[in-house]
């Protein structure tokens, strides 16, 4: 969950985003997520009250994790732009990005719907010839997609590189961001 607020006490709430790790690493995030209207309530309720007994005054989100018995936990508090939400800058009326800075400056939010379904995807950790940033723009061409490459120096084995941002678009492995999450591709 991403929760913005004010310092004068404006909040929020983008949709949640629906995450999936392999080997502890994010691979891909999806907005909307795929999930009953009761858990999504109660994910924007913990994420919100979260934010305001704290009373952040820019981004929080709150990763939580949903049990097989249903029930949410908190996992990790991070008072910064996200991963999670970069699809944000695609799917939704205001990315993650333009709404921490009216937060943090006490500017009207702005809405969070999504206008389009979308998915940020990790690329390979380690692609064709060793260059990800090529690799990424490779990923990226067409309408409403993205490369964000990561500019360190040196990476670390097994690292992110980067992220592709696509809307409403095919993820590959048979899978796209649709208007319940993560979709199997027909056809």
């Amino acid at each position: 969950m991403l929760v913005a607020r004010t310092p004068s006490g404006r909040v929020a709430v983008h949709p949640v985003a629906q995450n999936h790790h392999d080997h502890g690493v994010l691979t891909w995030s999806v907005i909307p997520a795929g999930l009953p209207e009761k858990v999504l309530k109660e994910a924007a309720e913990i994420a919100r009250g979260i934010a305001e007994e704290m009373r952040v005054e820019g981004l929080l989100v709150v990763e939580l994790f949903l049990t097989a018995g249903g029930v949410l936990r908190v996992n990790e508090l991070a008072p910064r732009p996200h991963n999670s939400f970069h699809a944000t800058e695609v799917g939704c009326v205001t990315s993650q990005f333009e709404q921490a800075v009216r937060a943090v400056c006490d500017l009207p939010l702005r809405s969070t719907e999504v206008v389009r379904p979308a998915a940020i995807r990790q690329p390979p950790r380690r692609p064709l010839g060793g260059r990800p940033a090529a690799a990424l723009r490779a990923g990226a061409g067409g309408p409403r997609r993205a490369a964000a490459p990561l500019r360190q120096a040196r990476r670390p084995a097994g690292r992110k590189m980067g992220h592709l941002s696509r809307a409403g678009a095919d993820l590959g492995g048979g899978h796209r961001a649709g208007d319940r999450g993560l979709e199997p591709v027909q056809g």
